[in-house]
């Protein structure tokens, strides 16, 4: 075993997504996976604790693979927050297409249990911090717990949609995955719309104005 080969966290990531891919299951042990790959075992330990832990990383570094992308386009932070919410989707997506086969081989796996749900913990924190960080405007509620309630339930709502089209994705047969893209662009669009105050406080200041209106001629 070469001791003194230089592995990266990349490697090992690498290295998993591969062994899985073509067997069909996990390595048998941390020790053969490392034997396998002529790096020590203790090396992998340097970097993640279980095989379970490198499944969990893997969708974290297709985010952060995306936001990365993201960050090198001049045009990108000057958009506004549907649009940037937008450019992540169509960047997201192109990152999994890319690693098409294992995501659908770790999402099958786990598909029906609670390590599903494990497996995309990270990729959960990291998406709902960038949803919390994309200031979208929604209804001023002068009532702090409310507001807290409001941007928790913006957050949830925004990861069930991310899942949503996940699955959309995973069953798309469209060339290039079209479909998909055409799903994105209406899913997130709706979501948008709907949460669109402008209309909502235009008729508040309406009925603001309607009823001191009112009270004045009384």
């Amino acid at each position: 075993m070469a001791k003194n080969k230089t592995i990266s966290r990349h490697d090992i990531m690498s290295f998993y997504m591969d062994y899985v891919l073509e067997h069909g299951e996990n390595p048998k042990s941390v020790f053969v996976f490392s034997k396998m790959h002529h790096f020590e075992e203790a090396k992998f330990y340097e970097f993640f604790s279980s095989f379970e832990t490198i499944e969990i990383e893997i969708f974290e570094a297709f985010f952060h693979n995306s936001i990365a992308i993201l960050n090198k386009s001049e045009d990108y932070e000057s958009f506004d927050s549907r649009n940037k919410l937008l450019s992540l989707y169509f960047t997201f997506f192109e990152n999994l297409t890319a690693n098409r086969s294992y995501v659908i081989y770790a999402l099958n796996k786990h598909k029906n249990s609670l390590k599903g749900l494990k497996m995309l913990s990270g990729l959960k924190q990291h998406f709902s911090n960038y949803i919390d960080h994309l200031d979208i405007e929604m209804l001023e509620i002068k009532q702090e717990q409310l507001e807290k309630v409001q941007q928790k339930a913006l957050k949830e709502s925004a990861w069930i949609q991310l899942l949503l089209t996940m699955k959309f994705w995973i069953d798309d047969t469209s060339p290039s995955f079209e479909k998909t893209d055409i799903f994105i662009e209406k899913s997130v669009n709706t979501s948008f719309d709907v949460l669109d105050i402008a209309p909502i406080k235009s008729i508040i200041d309406l009925g603001k104005f309607l009823f001191k209106e009112k009270f004045q001629m009384n």
